[in-house]
């Protein structure tokens, strides 16, 4: 059984903190995902479900809805951009500004290989946007958000602005494991407001930046 840490919990909702390298879903290949680790959550009949998604690479806040009402609450509230979430990176060199926005259309590429998402003029409209908390010998600290919910979108649009995320080995350099991370969640009209702490892989990358460990 996976065990898996609860950032945040109460009669409608639940944050865990998903770890770097777990899938949410099994997928075709199977494996353990986090969907093995629902069933502990609550034993009613119309729950518990994912109320969105992160990559397996990406580690943090994870947002489930412990029943249907609250499920679509939340769906609605992605939907429509009303959720509050941050993101922290890694990033190999950084941007010249303190902050900014990364506007890009984003398509999916697929191939006989398999897919990655690209940058195109007829892709889906994306946005991000950046701040710097902290440069480093090389590499910078990011807060970004994401305006749009687009797949592999802080990725791409840093890969893509020069800065790609370390550890990234699909849009960057594989090297220790994708420095990304879900920091912050909060969902409107509901007391969900999580945040979760650095995984292990990106603790040094983000002291060379000057985060200090609480």
């Amino acid at each position: 059984m996976i065990d898996l840490s609860i950032l945040y919990r109460d009669p409608h909702f639940v944050v865990l903190n998903k770890p770097h390298g777990l899938k949410v879903h099994a997928g075709p290949g199977g494996g353990p995902s986090v969907e093995d680790f629902l069933p502990s959550l609550s034993k009613r009949d119309d729950g518990p479900w994912l109320a969105h998604r992160l990559d397996a690479e990406t580690s943090g806040c994870l947002l489930v809805a412990l029943r249907k009402q609250p499920l679509i609450l939340a769906q609605k509230a992605f939907a429509e951009r009303r959720v509050r979430k941050a993101y922290w990176a890694v990033v190999i060199g950084g941007p010249d500004a303190d902050a900014g926005e990364i506007a890009a259309p984003l398509a999916k590429i697929t191939t006989r290989a398999g897919w990655t998402i690209a940058v195109r003029p007829d892709g889906a409209d994306a946005l991000s946007s950046y701040r710097v908390l902290g440069r480093g010998d090389g590499i910078s600290w990011l807060e970004m958000v994401p305006h749009t919910g687009r797949t592999h979108q802080l990725r791409v649009h840093c890969a893509h602005a020069g800065f790609p995320m370390l550890g990234d080995g699909l849009y960057g350099r594989a090297s220790g494991g994708l420095h990304l991370m879900s920091r912050a969640l909060a969902v409107p009209e509901t007391a969900v407001d999580a945040v979760a702490p650095p995984p292990g892989h990106m603790v040094r990358g983000l002291q060379a930046c000057g985060f200090v460990k609480p």
